[in-house]
């Protein structure tokens, strides 16, 4: 059938260079900056093994798939079957690009998931070429995760780190991060005569000069943004603080507050301003706004002083020392205290501590996406085995804390679609500076870790799982998370890829008390942060099978929206009587405004 003269002109005719000698004096300067700046990343970090860095996972990854493709080859009948089906799928879809080619309309053979967008440039559909870049990547890719899934003798844990090893290279070889097989990039480098990728090569260039340890690829405009002007606004003060944390009492914005206060503690591995971003996102101003006096841990940026800090100090000296100062400052015996993530693990540590020693100073207790049984703690079992452990010691010891850019670079990598792959295109091809974007600004602020509470925390916790088999000591103490009575509310988030939702789930039936289990909808972020106002996405409660998650939700109610309004409900019940409200430092004094000066410690 002959084409149809009304068929717009073809890809590269629709897009001739404007300007041939710009366009080939921006190639050279940026193959020549380019050249500069890759020699730089050859003689960083990244580029020599040593824990959690792009080398050594490299590594990992092709020396775990290499052992896979030794024991795909050792069975030659299913080599052969493998082999038939994967020409077959092939095969057909040449078929389908020759039947493109005279005018018929055909199916697509595969097509992205849903929520995949890499492929959402209306050339991938289009034009054959590129939508046969993209069928072909896709085909390769399921046939790959079929096989894998297929292969028998495989223990639980060699299949996880084959499926992420897997997923990483995947995602790297996906035809939308090469120049010369992404329509939007050749685009964009027709229009501007080469101009994006020299502007994509100064921007490579920025990112090598500002980066820690490893590189960190730019995913916002962190100009955009400064703690205190458009981040971390709720109003406050600095009551309390020691070489450990700094603590922040917030100003009440209700003439009368419940009695009794609120002390959050936060994962020192980010800032705790993920629970204050912008006004609409802070769920601490929410919880003022509902008429609670709400407290809060600013943890230290850590330096070399404080190299033997153990995890132990953190509870200790920190958090159960916050705890000391709000009772102090409030003049409340009992407080109501909410831990998130690494900062609920240890919190829920320091419960069992003082449940041990008969100590009672709560009155309830809600846990955010918080494991205590790592069993199932998903992708970063896989960065804890005892010799990533030991190469990561040896590192820390050298320098009394681990660079927060190693723990940033592992949690890029468990989703490498969405956290890596397009800010590389986004800055080193297309040229385009990244949007501003609160979120990501904080993903980027990482903060260091201290040598012995890290040490501590990755090996007794990932590594041996000691605190949900009894076998953890603390101060002399050994800890039972059965002996937890208080009340618990807990949430865990349906698509966490750091807290996994079984996990949480398998965690919370170890204590003692009454549970509350929430299951919010997204994941470790969006599932806690989470406002009202934006009816996004669901949470379920009341399940009564705690056999499984699964289980549980099978029985549970689904609501629409937030989980933050049920979760005040619970909490008012607990909180006591409305009394007049409370001015910051009114017992303790007033050291600073928040949001404070540890947390602006780079």
């Amino acid at each position: 059938m002959p084409q149809d003269s009304r068929e717009p002109p073809s890809f590269l005719a629709r897009y001739m260079i404007a300007n041939p000698e710009e366009f080939a004096s921006n190639l050279l300067k940026a193959f020549e900056r380019g050249s500069a700046a890759m020699a730089q990343l050859a003689d960083r970090p990244d580029a020599k093994l040593g824990p959690y860095s792009a080398a050594s996972e490299f590594s990992a990854a092709t020396e775990t798939v290499s052992a896979l493709l030794r024991t795909w080859l050792s069975d030659p009948i299913k080599l052969s079957e493998a082999q038939a089906l994967f020409f077959s799928q092939f095969a057909a879809l040449w078929n389908n690009v020759i039947t493109r080619t005279i005018g018929l309309p055909v199916e697509p053979l595969i097509a992205p998931a849903a929520g995949d967008n890499r492929f959402k440039d209306p050339e991938w559909s289009s034009n054959p070429f590129f939508d046969f870049c993209k069928q072909a990547y896709l085909l390769a890719c399921k046939w790959a995760e079929d096989q894998l899934a297929a292969m028998p003798n495989l223990d639980p844990r060699e299949r996880h780190r084959a499926e992420f090893y897997l997923r990483q290279l995947t995602s790297a070889y996906s035809p939308t991060n090469f120049l010369i097989t992404n329509p939007e990039v050749i685009r964009a480098t027709l229009e501007t005569n080469g101009r994006n990728l020299l502007q994509g090569v100064e921007q490579l260039a920025f990112d090598l000069k500002h980066s820690g340890d490893l590189m960190k690829i730019s995913q916002t405009d962190a100009a955009a943004f400064e703690l205190g002007r458009n981040l971390a606004m709720t109003p406050g003060k600095v009551v309390f603080q020691n070489e450990l944390l700094q603590l922040i009492q917030y100003s009440p914005t209700t003439e009368k507050v419940r009695e009794r206060p609120l002390l959050m503690v936060p994962p020192w591995i980010n800032k705790y301003y993920i629970l204050d971003l912008t006004s609409a996102k802070s769920l601490i101003k929410y919880v003022v706004d509902q008429g609670f006096t709400v407290f809060i841990v600013s943890w230290v940026n850590p330096d070399e002083r404080l190299a033997d800090k153990t995890f132990e100090d953190y509870i200790l000296e920190g958090i159960l020392e916050a705890v000391r100062a709000v009772r102090e400052e409030t003049n409340v015996e009992k407080i109501n205290v909410l831990g998130y993530c690494v900062g609920g693990t240890a919190l829920a540590t320091g419960l069992a501590y003082l449940a041990k020693r008969g100590e009672d100073p709560f009155e309830s207790c809600t846990l955010l996406t918080t494991q205590v049984d790592f069993t199932l703690a998903g992708d970063l079992l896989l960065f804890t085995d005892d010799t990533q452990l030991d190469s990561l010691e040896t590192l820390m010891t050298e320098r009394g804390f681990l660079d927060g850019s190693r723990m940033a670079n592992v949690f890029n990598m468990m989703r490498p679609r969405d956290l890596i792959w397009p800010y590389v295109i986004n800055n080193y091809m297309l040229g385009k500076k990244p949007f501003p974007f609160d979120l990501l600004f904080w993903n980027q602020d990482s903060t260091r870790m201290a040598a012995a509470n890290h040490r501590f925390y990755l090996r007794e916790f990932y590594n041996e799982n000691r605190l949900a088999k009894g076998d953890m000591d603390l101060g002399g103490i050994k800890l039972n998370l059965a002996k937890i009575t208080l009340p618990i509310f807990s949430v865990a988030a349906r698509e966490d890829h750091i807290a996994p939702a079984a996990s949480v789930f398998r965690g919370v039936q170890m204590f003692g008390g009454p549970i509350e289990f929430v299951l919010a909808g997204s994941g470790h972020i969006a599932g806690v942060v989470n406002p009202p106002e934006k009816v996004k996405y669901q949470y379920w409660t009341k399940g009564t099978a705690m056999d499984s998650l699964a289980d549980w939700q099978k029985s549970a109610k689904e609501h629409p929206g937030s989980w933050w309004p049920y979760w005040i409900g619970w909490l008012s019940e607990r909180s006591g009587e409305w009394i007049d409200a409370r001015e910051p430092g009114a017992g303790l004094g007033v050291i600073e405004d928040a949001p404070g000066s540890y947390v602006k410690a780079r």
